[in-house]
């Protein structure tokens, strides 16, 4: 999963409640984005990779993975409006992906987790 947004927008934060729910982290900060194929993959900035802020407490060391597919992307600089919204999605480097954009409730992290194990259905 791919998270975008702001300064501020929680992406940190975001990524650090799916590592809590057994997610690993691949970047933060910043990412290198490339294509293979009809894939879309993601790594980290070798300078920064394993580290991840967390605002008020510090910066984080933790495991990292050198490589993942981006199967999702998330964009928390843009609010979602729509209970049931539309399907809507975003390419990178010529690769379509799923886009969800930011939901200001308590169960988002719990539900891009369920999305990604499984899929939308509707």
């Amino acid at each position: 999963m791919l998270i975008l947004g702001p300064s501020g927008a929680g992406k940190s934060a975001l990524a650090l409640q799916l590592m809590a729910f057994g997610a690993d982290l691949v970047a933060d900060d910043r990412t290198e984005l490339w294509a293979e194929g009809d894939s879309l993959c993601a790594g980290p900035v070798r300078s920064i990779a394993g580290l991840i802020e967390a605002r008020g407490v510090g910066i984080l060391q933790t495991a990292c993975r050198s490589r993942a597919e981006v199967a999702l992307v998330v964009d928390l600089g843009r609010a979602e409006t729509d209970r049931l919204p539309p399907r809507r999605h975003v390419t990178f480097l010529g690769v379509e992906r799923p886009l969800v954009l930011a939901v200001g409730h308590n169960h988002f992290p719990a539900s891009i987790l369920c999305y990604l194990k499984g899929s939308r259905f509707a």
